[in-house]
């Protein structure tokens, strides 16, 4: 009579996936395997820093032109608007205000998120108007685009810049909205914080800008 074999046990394939043990299916720590992952980074925060690079380039290519052409005899720095004073002011309110939007809203206060937004919003919608009343003191001193090469880079800089502000501007608008439909402080946060970031960068520029407008 043959003698019954026993059954043969077949080793159960390893496991797929991000429960894979380490050195299974490439998934050695040392050869990049899950273990290394890290989550990759919100895309809003790499394009608001692509956009932070490419702004610096620009007017890292004025200051250039701006400093090279100052050494000229016929660079003449003439009076500046007083109210560029406070349009500095308010701006850094405006920031001072996001950044305890951001900081409230790490500690679960949504409300908080929504009136700081709300806020630099305003302050930045007076800065550009305090803008346009700086344009317009200027010109009603006689002061144009073509009065001399400072005035000149005057127009060219604000302008600019606030450009550049009215993004941000429409940006926190956007950021408002999205803070008024969020349910919690961590989806406001989500699209408070990249805006956030390209507002505080445009407001260090300006205090760059009105350094270099008022002593250079």
């Amino acid at each position: 009579m043959a003698v019954p074999q026993a059954p043969t046990l077949e080793k159960p394939p390893p496991p797929r996936g991000p429960n894979r043990p380490n050195g299974e299916d490439g998934g050695h720590p040392r050869d990049g395997g899950d273990a290394m992952v890290r989550p990759p980074l919100p895309s809003a925060r790499i394009a608001v820093w692509l956009l932070v690079g490419a702004i610096t380039i620009l007017f890292a290519a004025f200051t250039s032109t701006y400093l090279a052409r100052r050494g000229e005899a016929d660079w003449r720095v003439g009076p500046l608007p007083s109210i560029l004073w406070l349009n500095t002011l308010v701006l850094l309110l405006s920031s001072a205000s996001l950044y305890w939007a951001r900081h409230r809203g790490r500690r679960g206060h949504l409300d908080d998120v929504r009136m700081g937004v709300a806020v630099a919003t305003a302050l930045g919608v007076l800065f550009l108007m305090g803008q346009v009343a700086a344009w317009r003191q200027l010109v009603a001193a006689g002061i144009y685009l073509t009065t001399n090469p400072h005035s000149a880079f005057f127009y060219l800089l604000t302008g600019t810049h606030a450009v550049h502000l009215v993004g941000g501007v429409a940006a926190l608008g956007y950021a408002l909205r999205a803070a008024r439909r969020a349910t919690n402080p961590a989806r406001a946060l989500e699209v408070v914080e990249p805006v956030a970031t390209y507002w505080h960068f445009v407001d260090g520029l300006w205090l760059y800008l009105f350094g270099i407008l008022f002593w250079l």
